[in-house]
This record gives C-alpha cells, structure tokens and sequence, in this order.
C-alpha cells in the first residue's frame, strides 16, 4: 500500500487517505492538510519507482506505524532520497493513511 502511495498517481493517494490527514514535506511546501494535499500532489505525483529499505512496522491495535529509507525516481530528474514515516487507521476494515512526512536525505 505504502508503495502505491509513490507510484499510483494522486487518485490512489486519495482514496487511501483519510480527509483529515496531514503531511509533512521538505521547504516548499511544508505541512499540508486537508485540501492542500490535493493540490500538492496532482503535479507532483507519478513516481516511476521506489525502493524502500530499513522498513520498520510498529502496530497497536487499529493503528499502525510505518517507517523507511525511500529511493524514488522520475523521468528526468535527479533519484530523490528520503527518510519516511506513515501512519494509519483501521477504519471500517479499511487501512487509511492519517499521516505521511518526508525528510530529504542530501
């Protein structure tokens, strides 16, 4: 699911995602919420692959927390490079995405 959350395009994003959620990028654009996300990610999603290594899952009871070393690429630019940690709730049978934050590794 996480990886989807890279390479599937802002749709998969949003239907894995809770409304309320919130994410942290690296300065611009910073911490987003709600509807921002929306409009970060339409332009800048279509990752061609990621490799995540040093993954790290810590569950308690309907909420679980994600941690890795992601290593993206995209057509024309540069490998981007970042430390992550994702974390979600099960609602209703489905796993939503309360939280994504990213740190860039230089």
């Amino acid at each position: 699911m996480e990886q989807h959350f890279w390479t599937n395009g802002a749709d998969n994003v949003r239907d894995t995602t809770a409304a309320n959620a919130v994410m942290i990028f690296p300065h611009p654009p910073g911490i987003l919420q709600g509807d921002q996300i929306w409009t970060h990610l339409r332009d800048r999603t279509g990752w061609r692959s990621v490799v995540m290594s040093e993954r790290r899952v810590t569950r308690c009871g309907d909420i679980t927390f994600l941690t890795y070393r992601a290593s993206a690429d995209k057509t024309d630019l540069p490998t981007y490079k970042a430390l992550c940690a994702s974390s979600y709730l099960k609602d209703d049978d489905k796993w939503l995405r309360m939280s994504h934050q990213q740190t860039a590794v230089t």
